[in-house]
């Protein structure tokens, strides 16, 4: 039997550690041509788990009922888009709220707002279930001395329904919580979005993104750490964006 020179060795050595810090699919093997069974089937089940969290809808009743156990105001809006293929197939709907939630959050509003954080959907519930109350808990507990507003929670929502939100409520900054675009080894990653002054037609320049939050990325308690001094930035400097991102220690 011959046997494979210590370079190859070496290097079959090197793959197997690289694959043990990485989730990325390297170094799969072959199996003639092809992939082994194990890793096709493996790829299969990523992209059926991402392609079900794009689809999945966010529990609102269930998401609402967990924040009320944690003495969390809630106020549940939603976008322009009805439905699911409607928001998958209109991103501009999204971006909007509809004409009952606006009228519900302007009459809402509250003198001195410092901060209101929007929960949304986005093309990832399943990260919204999974990590986003943890997330709001802790930076109520990390923000005692702010005015938080009531936590908004919008079904079939982009990124910028958050500005709407924020003006509405006359904030100072609206925190996107959203779920993100699943890949395929992160099912379930939620993305924070920081705005100063929110309005409709900011831009994503005008924000601060703190992204992959869930525990094979960003721990929530980093997270939590990241987003407090964020927001105090901004209330501090009256801005955000890249300009605070180029400057945050």
């Amino acid at each position: 039997m011959s046997r494979l020179p210590d370079t190859n060795l070496a290097a079959a050595d090197d793959l197997r550690r690289l694959r043990e810090r990485t989730p990325a699919r390297i170094a799969l093997g072959r199996s003639g041509v092809s992939l082994p069974s194990a890793s096709v089937l493996a790829f299969n089940q990523a992209h059926a788990l991402a392609r079900d969290a794009v689809h999945a809808e966010l529990d609102v009743a269930a998401l609402a009922t967990q924040c009320r156990a944690q003495d969390l105001n809630v106020l549940p809006v939603a976008s322009q888009a009805e439905n699911r293929a409607a928001y998958l197939a209109r991103p501009d709907w999204g971006r909007r709220l509809d004409a009952g939630s606006r009228q519900r959050l302007c009459a809402a509003a509250l003198p001195d707002t410092d901060l209101v954080i929007v929960v949304s959907d986005g093309l990832s519930a399943v990260a919204v279930q999974r990590h986003a109350l943890a997330v709001v808990c802790g930076l109520r507990d990390t923000l005692t001395d702010l005015s938080i507003a009531p936590i908004v929670v919008a079904r079939q929502a982009r990124v910028a329904l958050a500005d709407e939100a924020g003006e509405c409520l006359a904030a100072r900054v609206a925190l996107s919580l959203i779920g993100e675009r699943p890949g395929l080894s992160a099912p379930d990653s939620l993305g924070a979005y920081l705005t100063y002054a929110p309005a409709v037609g900011r831009t994503d320049a005008q924000r601060y993104c703190v992204s992959n939050i869930r525990p094979e990325g960003l721990p929530v308690t980093d997270a939590i750490d990241l987003l407090t001094r964020l927001i105090r930035r901004s209330l501090s400097e009256q801005r955000s964006g890249v300009d605070v991102a180029a400057r945050l220690p």
